[in-house]
């Protein structure tokens, strides 16, 4: 064989070669019309999220630096950080804060122990499982405003059946809940705990239901009870949802409102002052706008950090499996 027959090359690697470089302008003309189609179908969603949601956080952020007001003839200054500077020695603000931080962390974790109870008992062989599953749901349907209304009355000193129930037992019955200073955190973190509890018992049964049933058979086959077989098989199945889980009813606990407002407004006495109420007193009954949006751009960031760890607990169970 020459050395002309090696060097040169055939005919066909020409040709596959030509018609490669040809393929790339049209690769190229298709990923770049692909893109455009995925814009165009994302834009539609984009708009209400920056209209509602990055416009309205954009305006806060600059009000909190701002002495706006809803007084009549007010002229808005820009007053940089004197918002934030007058914010970190507001006692009443940091102990709503406070509150709320025993509010969120109470009625999370009071959620959690209630819908795992009830995720398994409705994963268990129950009779009638689509009647009482609709019954777990039923809280979770309700608006919050009915709800609040509802366990009022229910907590009403003078003509609730809580206190009529306690009355027939002997017990005292003439305890007034949501105005008695020991006892109305209490019993809004009840209210909160019954109202978020469907959410989790859902989650966590259809996790239950993903466990496989062999795992279960095979311990029962070597003797494990059933709280070895919920140590040992259900609750590690589960840790990834229970951290999303936990997650996310933490940040929608701390970002409570309509509920509290409506059953206690705060009170007594602030007993039951969540930041977000606070923050929405200061705004719309103290008319401090401004003032009002540096504790709204705290409370974003204490909301971010929360979301960061939500973030980071799911990117680490992504990464283990």
């Amino acid at each position: 064989m020459s050395t002309s027959e090696l060097t040169t090359p055939s005919a066909d690697s020409v040709a596959s070669k030509a018609t490669h470089r040809s393929r790339k302008p049209q690769m190229r003309g298709v990923g770049k019309a692909q893109r455009r189609e995925a814009i165009m179908l994302v834009i539609p969603s984009l708009i209400p999220v920056i209209l509602f949601s990055v416009a309205p956080l954009l305006i806060g952020i600059f009000m909190a630096f701002t002495d706006n007001t809803l007084k009549r003839n007010h002229e808005t200054q820009f007053i940089g950080f004197d918002n934030f500077v007058r914010l970190m020695s507001d006692t009443y603000f940091w102990e709503s804060f406070k509150i709320g931080m025993i509010w969120a962390f109470s009625v999370t974790i009071l959620q959690l122990l209630a819908g795992m109870g009830l995720a398994l008992l409705l994963n268990s062989n129950l009779k009638f499982q689509g009647f009482t599953r609709l019954l777990a749901l039923l809280p979770w349907a309700m608006p919050p405003v009915v709800v609040a209304i509802m366990w009022k009355m229910i907590y009403s000193p003078n003509a609730g059946p809580l206190n009529a129930v306690l009355g027939s037992m002997g017990l005292p019955s003439d305890i007034n809940w949501l105005g008695d200073f020991s006892t109305a955190l209490p019993a809004v973190i009840v209210v909160g705990v019954w109202v978020g509890m469907p959410q989790t018992t859902i989650t966590l049964l259809a996790g239950m239901q993903q466990i496989p049933e062999e795992l279960n058979e095979a311990a029962e086959v070597d003797g494990a009870n059933a709280w070895l077989v919920f140590r040992s098989i259900t609750l590690p199945s589960l840790k990834p949802i229970i951290a999303s889980i936990t997650s996310l009813n933490f940040i929608w606990n701390f970002n409570s409102f309509g509920l509290v407002y409506v059953m206690t407004e705060g009170g007594p006495g602030g007993k039951t002052m969540l930041p977000m109420l606070f923050t929405y007193i200061e705004a719309f009954k103290n008319r401090n706008i401004g003032y009002a949006a540096a504790m709204g751009d705290l409370l974003v960031l204490v909301v971010v950090a929360l979301l960061g760890v939500y973030l980071w607990t799911q990117f680490k169970g992504d990464k283990i499996k």
